[in-house]
């Protein structure tokens, strides 16, 4: 197999030379791959419509779709610009401590949702996370979480949008605008049309469609390097050198050198805050296990999803160190980001017919992610924002129409968020940063309302608001805090500052605000009645729930602790394996 070359002229700009790095040799065969591709995602999508007869059709498939289907969707809508891209950036950057998004950041927390959390959603049969909020605490909590998170939805999708963008910008040297522009249009499509049910089917094929075109990826990347092992000897002359390959090595307290910063911040901030924060209750994940058939289902979708969670390291962090052994100048700003790391080794490595494959899986994961910020997006609007507080009351097909045009509008403007994406060369900072300031204060308002009865109807507003406050105070003192930079030295141009170890501890410090301000007011405030809490608090069953011994168990090898067990063992081992 003979590497494509890269595109390199005499007098070209520095930015004219990493444009012409990352333009793809496309030919009529792997136009024809994509062609096909996105003629199946647009006929899902016209398929599925034939099933949505009303707004919870639409927005949440009407509870009937078996656990493969939504675990596998599950895991697919996270699979989208924040894991491909943002992970091969992070991979890049940081090396192999990056690991630990995924088997500290992530599995720990799907488990717990799966056997934890989702009797608690399912059972009380809300339609979205804020509607829990509501039945918890109060309109004046529910309104701002719903606000916050439909903010938080589109600046998400914008950085899945700008890295779809991206790509069409590699594939035929569009501008990057008129990317964002047309990348928007063909999830729109499928949205439109078929609502959550377009956008799950969509996200299973998506799934391995992705799959089909990382693993070739890697495996021409690892054999370019000479394996595992010439990975290792190559990434030793980079400016990471072999602590890339250490994931716990460095993390002491207070003399970090670790990529990630210290242990408080990788367990406490990354392991705990950010990882429960957002698998517990960031709608555009919750919302595919809710559209499950029944409860079983509904425990099972994210447990589902842990298992390929655990291996997708290896299709996203290898390629990202393999960028950085191969491509001169990655991360420097002579050189691509590290954004631009599989698109590079894309067009360096695939052979044709697999750059279309690899192509259309990549075109495939950022549309999942973003079909998943806009459908949980028009969810929340539509039902706790324009049903609750501007509309009451209409009928059923006057919402399904809302659902329709509110989607429109929240890919009008996922385009505008695109370009706040495009100003950081690692979108995994960016969007850590976005969670530290919407998902870290939730998830403290969750914990001590499910496992605190007496917490108080306006105790939720004011730990949201101070959590998010808290964030944003740290975010921005963190840049003038020594400790936070290589060797605890600040550097005044902020250029070195240890970005991701900044988010983890804005995400402890939007934790703590909240929890603390929660309690208080919780102290001086009048608490609901108990019979007003069934369902919602753990140890008081709802009154509305079937007979527990009436509900059909799993087969033993489906149980959800059983599930959730095992990915948790095969972690433990990853773990010690790779420390």
């Amino acid at each position: 197999m003979v590497e494509r070359s890269f595109i390199r002229g005499a007098g070209l700009t520095a930015h004219e030379e990493v444009r012409g790095l990352l333009r793809l040799h496309v030919n009529p065969f792997d136009y024809t791959i994509l062609g096909i591709y996105f003629a199946l995602v647009i006929a899902i999508g016209v398929f599925a419509r034939r099933a949505v007869a009303t707004s919870e059709d639409f927005l949440l498939s009407g509870r009937s779709l078996p656990a493969w289907v939504t675990g596998l969707a599950f895991i697919s809508a996270n699979l989208g610009a924040i894991e491909i891209l943002g992970m091969a950036a992070n991979g890049a950057q940081y090396g192999l401590p990056t690991v630990h998004f995924y088997w500290i950041g992530a599995v720990p927390a799907m488990v717990f949702l799966g056997v934890v959390m989702m009797p608690f959603y399912y059972g009380s049969r809300v339609r979205s996370v804020p509607e829990f909020l509501l039945r918890r605490f109060n309109p004046a909590t529910h309104l701002f979480n719903a606000l916050t998170f439909a903010l938080a939805a589109v600046l998400t999708a914008g950085v899945n949008l700008y890295a779809l963008a991206l790509v069409i910008n590699a594939l035929i040297g569009w501008p990057i605008w008129l990317s964002i522009a047309v990348s928007a249009v063909f999830v729109l499509a499928y949205i439109t049309l078929g609502g959550l049910s377009g956008a799950i089917y969509n996200e299973v094929l998506q799934f391995f469609v992705i799959i089909a075109g990382l693993v070739p990826l890697v495996i021409i990347g690892l054999h370019a390097v000479g394996g595992y092992g010439g990975l290792k000897h190559a990434i030793d002359h980079t400016s990471l050198g072999a602590k890339a390959f250490s994931t716990w090595g460095g993390v002491g307290v207070p003399h970090w050198t670790n990529p990630l910063g210290d242990w408080i911040g990788i367990i406490m901030g990354l392991g705990f805050v950010l990882s429960f924060g957002y698998w517990t209750t960031n709608f555009a994940e919750v919302q595919r296990a809710l559209s499950a058939k029944d409860l079983n289902a509904a425990q099972r979708t994210p447990l589902i999803g842990a298992f390929p969670k655990i291996f997708i390291p290896g299709l996203t962090i290898i390629p990202g160190l393999i960028a950085l052994a191969v491509i001169p100048k990655l991360g420097t700003p002579k050189g691509a980001s590290y954004n631009d790391a599989i698109p590079l080794l894309m067009g360096k490595y695939l052979p044709d017919g697999a750059l279309g494959v690899a192509l259309a899986g990549l075109l495939a994961a950022f549309m999942a992610g973003m079909a998943a910020n806009v459908s949980s997006f028009n969810t929340v609007f539509t039902y706790d924002i324009w049903q609750t507080y501007v509309r009451r009351g209409r009928p059923d097909r006057y919402y399904l129409q809302v659902g329709r045009v509110v989607t429109v509008a929240g890919i009008v403007i996922g385009i505008g968020t695109a370009f706040i994406a495009s100003g950081y060369s690692n979108i995994m900072n960016y969007i850590q940063l976005l969670f530290s300031f919407f998902n870290a204060p939730l998830f403290a308002t969750f914990i001590v309302a499910m496992f605190w009865k007496r917490t108080t109807p306006w105790s939720g507003v004011a730990g949201l608001a101070a959590g998010t406050i808290g964030a944003a105070v740290m975010h921005f003192a963190g840049y003038h805090i020594g400790y936070f930079y290589p060797h605890q030295v600040l550097d005044p141009t902020h250029a070195t500052i240890n970005a991701q170890m900044l988010n983890f501890y804005g995400a402890i410090t939007a934790f703590v605000a909240d929890l603390v301000v929660t309690v208080l007011v919780t102290l001086v405030t009048k608490p609901k009645p108990v019979s007003e809490l069934g369902g919602l608090v753990w140890g008081l069953p709802s009154p509305d729930a079937p007979d527990p011994s009436t509900v059909p168990k799993p087969a033993w090898w489906a149980s959800p602790k059983l599930l959730g067990g095992t990915a948790l063992g095969i972690v433990l081992v990853l773990s010690i394996i790779f420390a």
